[in-house]
């Protein structure tokens, strides 16, 4: 059995012990990985603060000449990388990434895309201000060293938006990956670091405990994190003690508010996959569907119709379309969410039983007759699960919405695309989508609000994030 070893200053390095990947659709052992030691976490820390000077003081063009290699890596290696994906992950192998199953491959090519696109911005000197007496130009400078923390949904492509623009911009990373997740994430880091100076890109894995020695580090120029709020608030905390800047991209329970006028057959397939979308295991998967009364049961009968379609299975095997959750403990806050809906009064419309077998199976799942309040409704469940609300009056759905302490995304779904916008100015979410939910573009800054976290990453401005301003005031 493959043990994945960490990488540090270019090498790969061992540890004293380690954990087991498990694969979700099986539950079977796939790989060991190493478990980090303080000392080690210290080893990659001190090895990125080392190599950051030399790799800063590279031209911007010599850096992204870098980035073109390593996206060339990427696609060199994306079946591989893929097929571990599957097996760590869960989500289905799909097919080249074009079709209609948004599976590992399709991971695996928005790995390369995003890298080639952050590759491609341009960072120009910014004029502030200037007039006969003055000049004043904002330049950009790295922060230093990058501690990133990538979760297990989107374990190749969220580590992705975290180590490229952090590269680009002239800062060394140390990257864990999450625990669940880190033999694919490993491999991938490794293709990577083989490919740039010994340094400038180094990982640490295991548990928790892990990443708050990677978080609590003085030498530590920025964090980047992706996870759940309570974990963000840790990391928060950690930061704040020595004043380390940060990038939290947090929970979500994204609403998503279907306009009276909307046509369900037209909307049914965004509609299932903004909500199903990697078994809804993504931060910005629609978690709450409010439905005009009207369009209730057109809605809800379109909806079972795309579920009746969508096979359910290992990823491993041609055609499927959905995989297990990808951990126990996820698995068994779903089964929770849904049994508390159902023992309030809720209608389970399809699924809502655990499957029998190895793995953690559980069906798409949608539910009516559940309201807010409701645990299900209130939670993010992270799961394919999906709560149906009907209401009445348009004034009612936007409050309804935005009653919650979260706010990463939201969508609005009409035939008339100003009404819409009007809604959608309205809700307090980070992006909102129009007839989509969920689309995200390697040039459009994507952040939370609320306790869905702060900053932003993609396109210009997050590529800003992972520098600081340095302003060069000029007498004339």
């Amino acid at each position: 059995m493959q043990t994945f070893l960490n990488t540090v200053n270019g090498q790969p390095v061992a540890a004293a012990k380690t954990f087991d990947s498990l694969n979700p659709a099986t539950g079977e052992v796939i790989a060991k990985v190493a478990y980090s030691s303080r000392d080690e976490v210290d080893l990659a820390i001190a090895a990125a603060k080392a190599a950051q000077p030399s790799w800063a003081a590279l031209t911007d063009a010599e850096r992204r000449a870098f980035l073109g290699k390593i996206a060339d890596t990427i696609k060199d290696n994306a079946d591989a990388l893929a097929r571990w994906v599957t097996r760590e992950q869960g989500k289905p192998l799909g097919g080249d990434g074009r079709g209609s199953i948004p599976g590992s491959r399709f991971e695996l090519m928005g790995c390369e895309a995003w890298t080639r696109a952050t590759a491609g911005i341009e960072m120009p000197v910014e004029v502030a201000f200037e007039n006969e007496q003055r000049r004043d130009e904002v330049h950009r400078q790295p922060y230093g060293v990058v501690a990133a923390i990538a979760p297990w949904n989107w374990p190749l492509m969220i580590a992705i938006w975290q180590i490229i623009p952090s590269l680009r911009a002239g800062n060394t990373v140390v990257i864990k990956p999450s625990e669940y997740t880190s033999a694919c994430s490993l491999e991938m880091f490794r293709l990577i670091a083989d490919v740039l100076p010994p340094g400038v890109l180094n990982t640490v894995s295991g548990l928790g405990e892990v990443g708050g020695w990677l978080v609590d580090d003085a030498r530590i120029g920025k964090i980047m994190f992706t996870g759940s709020a309570s974990t963000g608030s840790k990391v928060a905390a950690a930061a704040a003690v020595h004043l380390t800047p940060t990038t939290l991209e947090l929970g979500g329970n994204d609403a998503a508010i279907v306009l009276p006028d909307a046509d369900p057959e037209a909307i049914a397939t965004g509609l299932f996959w903004g909500a199903f979308l990697n078994m809804g295991q993504t931060c910005a998967c629609a978690k709450r569907l409010y439905v005009p009364a009207a369009l209730h049961d057109r809605i809800v009968a379109e909806l079972v119709k795309l579920v009746a379609a969508t096979p359910m299975g290992d990823g491993m095997q041609p055609g499927v379309a959905m995989g297990p959750i990808q951990n126990r403990m996820q698995f068994e806050k779903v089964v929770k969410l849904v049994e508390a809906a159902r023992t309030a009064g809720a209608t389970v419309v399809c699924g809502g039983q655990p499957l029998s077998g190895p793995g953690n199976f559980y069906p798409l799942t949608l539910v009516t007759d559940v309201h807010d309040g409701n645990p299900l409704v209130d939670e993010e469940q992270f799961g394919p699960v999906l709560p149906i609300i009907r209401y009445t009056d348009v004034e009612d759905a936007i409050a309804r919405a935005n009653r919650l302490d979260v706010g990463l995304g939201a969508s609005v779904w009409s035939r008339d695309p100003e009404q819409a916008r009007s809604v959608a100015m309205r809700l307090q979410a980070g992006t909102v989508w129009i007839n989509q939910h969920g689309t995200i573009h390697p040039m459009v800054p994507f952040g939370g609000s609320k306790r869905s976290g702060w900053g932003v990453e993609f396109g210009a401005e997050g590529l800003k994030s992972v520098t600081r301003p340095h302003v060069i005031s000029i007498q004339k």
